[in-house]
Formats: structure tokens, sequence, C-alpha cells
């Protein structure tokens, strides 16, 4: 029978701190804009888009919107869908969010997705950033810098009761 370690490296109150202090960043560097689009990759980097997005709202008087950003995370080739309109983005401030950075591949197709649309202000933010990039990407908020191998796994749980990010 095999186990698995997991060490924590969030609890749910350190994600919390992480959250709000990535959302002031956020705000900082977007304080003259009058609309952000805060478009989360699909599962956890739209949760954490939420969470941030959330966030801003309670610190903020910034004008925001959602994005939900769709890939096959596995093969990003096969293309990328938002849930809003080239129209709605469009010459506006966006930041791109996703849970971890790993090698770079989701970032940098969402990233080239984007990329094919004038925008005003392009950033993104990542929760945890594992340093074991493949593609020149790099996020502009994080949470977290965090050195680990290649044969560990970083797991964000953003479940109702078990908020944490786990080393396995």
């Amino acid at each position: 029978m095999v186990t698995t370690k997991h060490t924590l490296i969030l609890n749910h109150e350190e994600i919390e701190r992480k959250v709000t202090r990535m959302a002031f960043q956020i705000y900082e560097s977007n304080v003259n804009e009058s609309e952000i689009i805060i478009a989360g990759i699909a599962k956890n980097g739209y949760i954490l888009a939420e969470k941030l997005a959330n966030k801003l709202k309670e610190i903020s008087g910034l004008n925001l919107s959602l994005c939900e950003v769709k890939m096959d995370k596995k093969n990003p080739l096969k293309g990328v869908s938002t849930s809003l309109t080239i129209e709605d983005y469009q010459n506006k401030s966006l930041i791109l969010v996703d849970d971890v950075l790993n090698s770079g591949s989701t970032l940098i197709y969402g990233v080239k997705h984007f990329l094919e649309v004038p925008l005003k202000k392009f950033q993104t933010a990542v929760l945890v950033d594992r340093s074991h990039k493949k593609f020149p990407v790099k996020a502009d908020v994080k949470g977290l810098s965090l050195s680990t191998s290649l044969n560990e796994t970083i797991k964000v749980s953003f479940g109702k009761t078990n908020k944490a990010v786990l080393v396995e």
C-alpha cells in the first residue's frame, strides 16, 4: 500500500491573508483604472479570482468584472474560451488569475488568448509560484513563492471546510 505524505503549506487563515495582500497589490497597481477585468482560469483559478474580486470590492471603489477562462489544461492548444465577449474586455485592464504556476503552460496559453485583443493593461496573479517554468511567463502578483522538487505536487483546496495548500 502506497501512502502519500501531505505537508500543509497554507491553512485557511493564511490563504485569506495572502488573498488580502494580493488584492491590495492589485489595487495599488490599478488605482487609476476605471474598470478591471479579473479573469480566472477555470476551477481553482476562477475561485481565486472570485476571492480577489470580493476583497477588491471591500477595499476599493474599482469597477470590477469577473471572467471565467476555460481551457483543457492537459492540452491547451485545443483553445481557450471565456465567459465574457472580446468587446467586454477590449481596451480594459485585465488580470489573469490561476491558483498555481507550475510549468507556466496554462498561464502562457491564457496570456496568448488575451494578447490577441488590444488591452489597456495586462497582469497575471497566482496564489503559489513553484518556479519550475518551462515557458517565459511570470506572476506579477503572487501569494507565495515556493521551491519544490519536480516530483512534488501542489494541491490547492478551496472547499467550504478545508481550505488549504498542500505539498504531496
